[in-house]
C-alpha cells in the first residue's frame, strides 16, 4: 500500500499523508462480525483519569478478530481485504467452507480469492496457522500465542513480525522484532508472513486536529506548569530541569528507569533481551 501526498492548499495539508487504502477490496463491513464499542476517554469506574492523553475519538464499531485460529482443517476463502479503526493492520474476511465467516489480520501478499487454512498439516504459506514447532526454522511469522489455545498476542501490529532461531526441548526459540529472543511453547500457533500495511508508519499526520479524531489529547510539557503540578514546573522564564535527571509528573525518574518486575515468572523464557 502506498502513500498518498497533498497539495499544500493550507498549512494543515501542507506535509501530510495518508495511505493510498490500494489494497482495500470493500468499504462496508461484515455486520454479524461488528460488536458495540464503549468509550471511557481513560477514566476508570470512578470516574478518575488513570489514562492520560485519551479521548474525543470517532465513534467506531469494533471488528471480531479471530486471534486464535482454532478453525483447524477447514479451508476458507479470503472474502475481502478490509480497513480496521481499532487497529493499525487490516483485516481479512474468510468465508469458511462450513458457512462460517471470521476476520484474520491480513498478512503482507494475501490477495481476495486464496485459500486458507489452519491446522498440524497445514501447508507453509501466506496466511496459513499451524503449531510453532511445525514451522520450518528461519520462516517469519506472527500473530503469535504465549499460552497454548489462549489466542495470539506477539506481532500483531502492522508490518510486525519475528522468525524462528531454532528448537529447545519443549521451546521454540523466536527473535522479537525488538531483538529479544524469547522461548515459546511448541504447542503455540502462529500465522506465516508478515502483517500487512507495511507503511503505516510512514504516514505524517499533518495537523493536531487529525490526531484528535484518532482520541489523541494533547500532551503538555512539565516546564510549563506551576511547581505543585510537575517537578519541572515553577522558575522565571525558561529555566532547566533543575534536577539531576528528568522526572515524571510524579517524581519517578523519566529516563532509564527499569521497571520489570524482578521475580517475574516470564524471565526465565528470555533468552536475551533487546539492545537498547
Amino acid at each position: 500500500m502506498g502513500i498518498r501526498k497533498y497539495k499544500a492548499t493550507t498549512n494543515g495539508r501542507r506535509n501530510m499523508t495518508c495511505l493510498s487504502f490500494s489494497e482495500i477490496t470493500t468499504s462496508t463491513p461484515e455486520k454479524s462480525l461488528l460488536v458495540k464499542l464503549n468509550y471511557k476517554a481513560g477514566r476508570n469506574t470512578h470516574g478518575h483519569i488513570t489514562v492520560r492523553h485519551k479521548g474525543g475519538a470517532q465513534r467506531r464499531q469494533y471488528r471480531l478478530i479471530d486471534f486464535k485460529r482454532n478453525k483447524d482443517n477447514i479451508p476458507g476463502k479470503v472474502a475481502t481485504i478490509e480497513y480496521d479503526p481499532n487497529r493499525s493492520a487490516n483485516i481479512a474476511l474468510i468465508n469458511y467452507a462450513d458457512g462460517e465467516k471470521r476476520y484474520i489480520i491480513a498478512p503482507n501478499e494475501l490477495k481476495v480469492g486464496q485459500v486458507i487454512i489452519s491446522g498440524e498439516k497445514a501447508d507453509i504459506r501466506v496466511g496459513n496457522a499451524l503449531p510453532i514447532v511445525n514451522i520450518p526454522v528461519g520462516t517469519v511469522i506472527h500473530n503469535i500465542e504465549l499460552h497454548s489455545g489462549h489466542c495470539g498476542q506477539i506481532a500483531r501490529a502492522a508490518g510486525a513480525s519475528a522468525q524462528i532461531l531454532g528448537r529447545e526441548e519443549r521451546y521454540v526459540l523466536v527473535r522479537l522484532a525488538s531483538g529479544e529472543v524469547r522461548r515459546i511453547l511448541n504447542e503455540c500457533k502462529a500465522t506465516i508472513g508478515v502483517v500487512g500495511n507495511l507503511d503505516y508508519s510512514l504516514v505524517n499526520i499533518g495537523k493536531a486536529g487529525r490526531s484528535r479524531h484518532m482520541g489523541i489529547r494533547p500532551t503538555v510539557r512539565g516546564s510549563v506548569m506551576n511547581p505543585n503540578d510537575h517537578p519541572h514546573g515553577g522558575g522565571e522564564g525558561r529555566t532547566p530541569v533543575g534536577r539531576a535527571q528528568p522526572m515524571t509528573p510524579w517524581g519517578k525518574p523519566a529516563l532509564g528507569l527499569k521497571t520489570r518486575k524482578t521475580k517475574k515468572a516470564s524471565t526465565k523464557l528470555i533468552m536475551s533481551r533487546r539492545k537498547k
